[in-house]
């Protein structure tokens, strides 16, 4: 059975010195680690790039699930290990919910990935 990683608040946009700027701790190390594993599966990444591409910046589960051809409840796991991760938020208006990317915690990631790539 795999060793379960242990359990880091992520809401916050992951915030250490750059990977390249020496050796990690164990504990920026594992930050950096699940939010990429977060993003770590195709269908997730699909689902970044609706949002990101989204004319209002956010979008719906229905529609979300319709545009990658899979069920909303599949859909909705997805963007649960998203939300866990603190890439995407999430509102819910009457009956639908409606998904928004954390473009600053996308942006302090990359940064802590390579701090020259914003620039």
């Amino acid at each position: 059975m795999p060793k379960s990683l242990p359990l880091v608040d992520m809401s916050a946009p992951v915030c250490c010195a750059p990977v390249a700027a020496g050796p990690m701790s164990d504990e920026a190390a594992l930050e950096v680690a699940l939010r990429l594993k977060a993003l770590a599966d195709p269908a997730r990444v699909k689902l970044m790039s609706l949002l990101f591409s989204s004319p209002t910046a956010e979008a719906n589960s229905s529609d979300l699930a319709d545009a990658v051809g899979l069920s909303e409840s599949t859909v909705s796991h997805h963007l649960s290990q998203l939300r866990k991760a603190g890439l995407v938020t999430s509102e819910r208006r009457g009956m639908s919910v409606f998904h928004t990317v954390r473009r600053e915690a996308v942006a302090a990631l990359c940064v802590v990935l390579d701090p020259d790539c914003c620039t």
